[in-house]
């Protein structure tokens, strides 16, 4: 019936808990503020991170951009990969494109922090197109 189908990354393909607490922990302690409760900030995995650090965190949009390059200082090298496939998402893959569908990735994460977990997970291979936000902060929404 459907030709085309678009996933999500974070959520969706990989759960990126790890990771993105890690990295939101990491950019936040240079900011003097401690978190423990990890999950106090499973909030930020989705939306943009100046969205998140402002909401949560009352930083101002001037702020946000240090904050985010602080946030991939840790997210870059160690971030990315401390995270998880769910369950069954290769075998559905894998069967998707048997059947001839044109997967692809749409995500407002970084296109190029996408390509590398889809790698690294051995991912790649089933998507068409990987379309996500630029290091800028373009392509967001």
């Amino acid at each position: 019936m459907y030709t085309h189908i678009l996933f999500d990354l974070d959520g969706t393909i990989t759960d990126p808990g790890l990771g993105i607490t890690n990295s939101v922990m990491y950019s936040l302690r240079t900011y003097g503020i401690e978190i423990t409760d990890r999950e106090s900030l499973y909030p930020f995995i989705g939306p943009p991170l100046d969205e998140s650090f402002m909401r949560y965190f009352g930083f101002r949009k001037e702020d946000c951009p240090e904050a985010i390059r602080r946030y991939r200082e840790y997210f870059s090298d160690r971030g990315l990969f401390e995270n998880e496939i769910y369950p069954g998402v290769s075998k559905m893959l894998s069967e998707l494109k048997k059947a001839g569908k044109k997967i692809i990735l749409a995500t407002s994460k970084p296109e190029v922090f996408a390509e590398r977990i889809l790698e690294h997970f051995d991912l790649r291979e089933y998507f068409d197109l990987v379309a996500g936000s630029t290091l800028d902060g373009s392509r967001i929404k």
